[in-house]
């Protein structure tokens, strides 16, 4: 069940809080966000070049709608918006948690039907439940899930019918039934307890297993569409933050993490921690979802 897959690259960034990582298939690049460091990243494979760009707030979560020009659909710290970062524009489309100071958006995923969700949390404090996964459509932006702490480990089966998300700090991945017209998760069950850390970025291979970063679990864990647990695979540094599979061939498992908290002594130990991770892999990924961003007009809120 334990598993080392081969490491075959490293893009060696030093993130304090790599996450979001995608494989954008149309453009030949990977992309991610180092959220504390306000930076959004792509990484064009045929050039191996690497690019970057500082954001206004804290990026967390992203969908690309067009790699040229590059414009994604966001969640940054405050809220929800259109962003065009070689043109500095950005159009707020949702800021629902102004008057929770304490709360930024964290994790979060473009549906397969093109709608963007992302969820809260509080980021000072003792962080109590008082996060929200919002879903961004046609007719605005909705709360969906309440009460959560850290909201994340956010994606769908192959047929849209199940919905996996996680409040990490209890440790289980929970699976919903999912209504692929009206976006509507229900009946709630327990799909699976990670075997060790807490669950975080996680993404749904061409087999619907479900692979997941376990933050300070120095591991991926693979999933069955059963929550069986099917492989874990060891990892050289402790924070590793999401996956994504992608590459030319769509077998490369791309890996962020962090260094967040991290003593001098444990950054010693793990020089690879922050870095980008690259496997090859037996695995096959399926392409990310295009954000449908006409489904996101703007709230009342977004303006303030």
């Amino acid at each position: 069940m334990t598993s080392t897959l081969e490491l075959v690259q490293t893009i060696d960034v030093a993130n304090t809080l790599g996450e979001g990582v995608q494989w954008h298939a149309e453009s030949n690049s990977l992309w991610w966000t180092d959220i504390i460091g306000s930076i959004l990243y792509r990484f064009d494979w045929s050039s191996q070049t690497l690019h970057q760009w500082t954001t206004p707030e804290p990026l967390t979560a992203f969908g690309i709608v067009s790699a040229n020009p590059v414009t994604l659909l966001v969640s940054f710290a405050s809220g929800i918006a259109r962003y065009q970062p070689d043109r500095n524009g950005l159009n707020w489309l949702a800021r629902p948690e102004l008057h929770l100071p304490g709360n930024r958006f964290n994790d979060g995923r473009v549906d397969r039907q093109g709608r963007f969700w992302s969820g809260t949390m509080q980021s000072l404090g003792d962080r109590k439940p008082t996060g929200t996964l919002y879903r961004s459509d046609e007719q605005g932006c909705h709360p969906v899930l309440k009460n959560l702490t850290i909201p994340n480990t956010l994606c769908w089966s192959l047929d849209g019918q199940r919905m996996y998300h996680a409040d990490t700090p209890t440790g289980r991945i929970n699976q919903y039934q999912f209504d692929p017209v009206s976006g509507t998760p229900s009946h709630a069950a327990e799909f699976a307890k990670v075997p060790r850390g807490y669950p975080d970025g996680a993404t749904i291979d061409a087999e619907d297993h479900l692979l997941c970063a376990l933050f300070g679990g120095s591991a991926v864990a693979r999933f069955s569409p059963k929550g069986i647990l099917t492989t874990l695979h060891e990892l050289p540094v402790s924070q590793p933050t999401c996956v994504a599979l992608g590459g030319p061939g769509m077998n490369l498992l791309f890996i962020t993490s962090a260094t967040e908290n991290m003593t001098d002594h444990q950054l010693d130990v793990e020089p690879l921690a922050g870095s980008v991770l690259v496997y090859s892999t037996p695995y096959r990924g399926v392409a990310e979802s295009a954000p449908l961003v006409s489904r996101c007009p703007v709230s009342a809120d977004a303006a303030r």
